[in-house]
């Protein structure tokens, strides 16, 4: 299969357009191509497809970082995410219902422990926050999870899971000490 010779040959005629059918440097005609070349890893006489680069430009982070109306408008993308999410875990919240049983309870946990979680990693976030605007877009960031662990904690307690009636700390009120004791009847000698 060596000797095998793979080429693709189109030949146009004369009348087509008025081209002409000029041979390439190597005696062929331009729309001949010959693949055994290619795999052979020799060059081709082919132009570069349009668009085409041959060493494509390193990319410059510093262009695009450098512009301060990009930065912020990334920054208030970042810090607005919170926000965007309030809506769906509303929606979320009340199909839960109020009843309890396990999916209520997980998905009312989940609304609780994923803004913790990213309260928690604060550090990776205020690093992209840079620019001008980083102080308000940092407090606009923590208000939204602000926010989301107090919905979860509202809905906690419209289910009856908070401890925020005088009943439920019974265990840790001390009992009455009583002072007098007063009893009744007939005394029996």
């Amino acid at each position: 299969n060596k000797g095998l010779k793979t080429e693709f040959r189109y030949q146009v005629p004369e009348s087509t357009c008025g081209m002409s059918h000029s041979k390439g440097p190597h005696g062929r005609y331009r729309w001949n191509i010959d693949f055994s070349d290619i795999r052979r890893g020799r060059q081709t006489d082919l132009a570069a497809p349009p668009g085409f680069l041959h060493n494509p430009p390193k990319e410059d982070e510093s262009s695009e970082s450098s512009d301060p109306a990009l930065v912020t408008k990334m920054g208030w993308t970042l810090a607005l995410g919170p926000w965007k999410q309030l809506p769906l875990n509303l929606f979320v919240l009340w199909m839960a219902g109020n009843s309890i049983s396990l999916f209520p309870i997980m998905m009312v946990g989940m609304m609780f422990f994923r803004p913790v979680q990213t309260l928690f990693s604060y550090k990776e976030v205020f690093s992209k926050l840079t620019g001008e605007q980083a102080i308000l877009q940092r407090l606009t960031y923590v208000l939204a999870n602000l926010v989301g662990i107090g919905l979860a904690l509202y809905k906690f307690n419209s289910m009856g899971l908070l401890p925020t009636s005088q009943s439920d700390w019974l265990e840790f009120m001390e009992a009455k000490q009583t002072l007098e004791i007063a009893g009744g009847g007939m005394i029996l000698l």
